[in-house]
């Protein structure tokens, strides 16, 4: 649908000029580019934007109760192997010229599909959720799958939600893992993440392919994480943070506790400027087979029902929010839902009174329940 010519401008305003250049053996390549000269300037609410090195206040420090508990193995981003980025800039994953012949339009490349409330709609769901008034944080620990993706046009995520807004035009600012073959070109597990401030329609994108998210760390949006876990193998796990920055209306994005990557500004949102009302844990399928036969068979999470728990099941563990007392906590009301949940379903697990509960979710999709 789009002409060469066209794919070079696009891949002229997306891949900034680099310093230096890593190869990496997944076959990407990270390019590492001025850290004021990255594309999240392009964007017009950012004109004039002075770049937050830094958050001012820590508000996602781990907590006490975790001391005591066996120090897990850290995410690795696959690209890290082969360099790093010097001083002054931040790795960005390059688009290459076919991510684009790939892509059903330019205008459509890297973003979500909007979100109708009909029988259109191609997603799939398996949460935990929380309603309140005043979320400004949440975090959690992913557990890194690599579920089967079926269909060339789908994809699968486990990720975190913070939303705001009416139902049908909200904003969000997520993150998280995602395969996801149409936008990477290959089925490995990848970090993303993603904001719109109109429910999907016309604004936000993944990563940076869109200007936006703001990155003053090292690790690159978009590229591929190990170690995986395997079935009744070691589990591992990403930490995924996101909090409000009470100072200067940022959204801040963290990994694994203290790795910081980088922020939304708060200048990209109107309701997401001060606080969310809904936080959301749990792992979305994308595709154009999902409430109809027959049902795509790309998996969510490990490709397991919810039920089959710990180490063969996807699992969100320290499941915490931040509200104005500035304190990290479990959320005071959750509940779980899954749109077919014969297909992928959830599942809070409460162990015992001293316990706090572990959410588990997923499914395989197409089974002999869900045609």
């Amino acid at each position: 649908g789009q002409t060469i010519s066209e794919i070079d401008r696009r891949l002229k305003l997306l891949n900034k000029p680099a310093v230096k250049s890593i190869k990496s053996e997944d076959g990407d390549i990270i390019d590492c580019v001025d850290i004021y000269k990255q594309s999240a300037f392009d964007h017009p609410a950012l004109k004039n934007h002075k770049i937050q090195l830094k958050p001012s206040v820590d508000l996602l420090s781990e907590e006490l109760d975790r001391r005591n508990e066996s120090p897990r193995p850290v995410m690795m981003q696959t690209w890290q192997k082969s360099g790093s980025c010097p001083n002054g800039t931040v790795p960005i994953r390059r688009i290459q010229r076919e991510d684009l012949l790939r892509a059903a339009s330019l205008e459509n490349f890297g973003r979500k599909a909007p979100e109708i409330p009909s029988s259109a709609n191609k997603t799939n769901a398996a949460l935990l959720v929380t309603v309140g008034y005043n979320y400004i944080g949440a975090q959690g620990d992913i557990n890194v799958w690599n579920p089967k993706v079926d269909l060339p046009d789908d994809y699968t995520t486990a990720q975190i939600w913070l939303k705001g807004g009416p139902g049908d035009n909200f904003e969000s600012i997520e993150g998280g893992w995602v395969v996801n073959p149409k936008l990477y070109g290959d089925k490995l597990t990848r970090l993303f993440v993603y904001w719109t401030r109109d429910g999907y329609k016309s604004t936000g994108c993944f990563d940076a392919i869109c200007s936006g998210f703001v990155q003053t760390g090292q690790i690159a949006l978009g590229a591929t994480i190990s170690p995986i876990s395997s079935s009744g193998g070691s589990q591992y796990y990403v930490t995924v943070g996101i909090s409000l920055d009470p100072n200067s209306g940022n959204w801040w994005l963290k990994l694994n506790g203290n790795v910081v990557v980088g922020y939304w500004p708060g200048s990209l949102f109107g309701y997401l400027s001060h606080s969310a009302t809904i936080v959301e844990w749990g792992g979305q399928v994308y595709s154009p087979n999902v409430k109809k036969t027959p049902h795509t068979k790309t998996a969510m999470g490990s490709g397991e029902f919810s039920h089959s728990l710990q180490g063969s099941a996807c699992s969100i563990e320290h499941v915490r929010i931040i509200d104005y007392s500035l304190q990290l906590k479990y959320p005071q009301w959750v509940g779980t839902w899954a749109d077919e949940y014969y297909c992928y379903d959830a599942y809070n697990f409460v162990e015992g009174y001293t316990t706090e509960p572990v959410f588990f979710f997923g499914g395989p999709g197409q089974n002999p329940n869900c045609k």
